[in-house]
């Protein structure tokens, strides 16, 4: 991964201990079946938002996932994702590159989290950030939104 101050070539201080609690967290679980694949890391990341009215005494309004974002190995992706994977933003991409710019077909959390389970994967870290903003002038409501990424390994 690039870091601001450092060449392509050089890893990212986090490289090591990312890989370290990707090992510990993957030691933890079974591993049938995954001779012969590819190692590598896969994030997923999704832009959600709710509007909340005053006080918090009604219930939220959810709106649905927009777009799920895939990060990644382009061989990865294709192999978990197939063809619901939408490459129309990066369409050149060669196998054994990173993208940041893949998105799925479907806009289901699980759908993906699912996905790759199936294909040996396991969450090794995720975050999410949040702001609020008044929806009008006029009321209390107010809108949040946030952006999450999980991030997933397998050996």
């Amino acid at each position: 991964p690039w870091v601001w101050g450092r060449s392509w070539g050089e890893p990212s201080p986090g490289a090591d201990a990312a890989r370290s609690l990707g090992s510990a967290a993957a030691a933890a679980l079974p591993s049938a079946g995954t001779e012969g694949r590819r190692a590598g890391f896969i994030t997923i990341g999704y832009r959600g938002s709710y509007t909340l009215g005053r006080d918090s005494q009604t219930d939220a309004k959810f709106r649905r996932v927009a777009r799920i974002m895939v990060c990644g190995k382009t061989s990865l992706a294709k192999e978990v994702f197939g063809d619901t994977l939408n490459e129309s933003r990066d369409p050149d991409r060669p196998p054994e590159r990173y993208t940041s710019r893949y998105y799925l077909k479907f806009t289901f959390l699980e759908q993906a989290f699912d996905k790759l389970a199936d294909a040996g994967f396991h969450m090794v870290a995720c975050n999410s950030t949040g702001t609020c903003a008044f929806a009008h002038e006029q009321t209390d409501d107010r809108i949040w939104t946030s952006y999450t990424e999980y991030v997933f390994y397998r050996e």
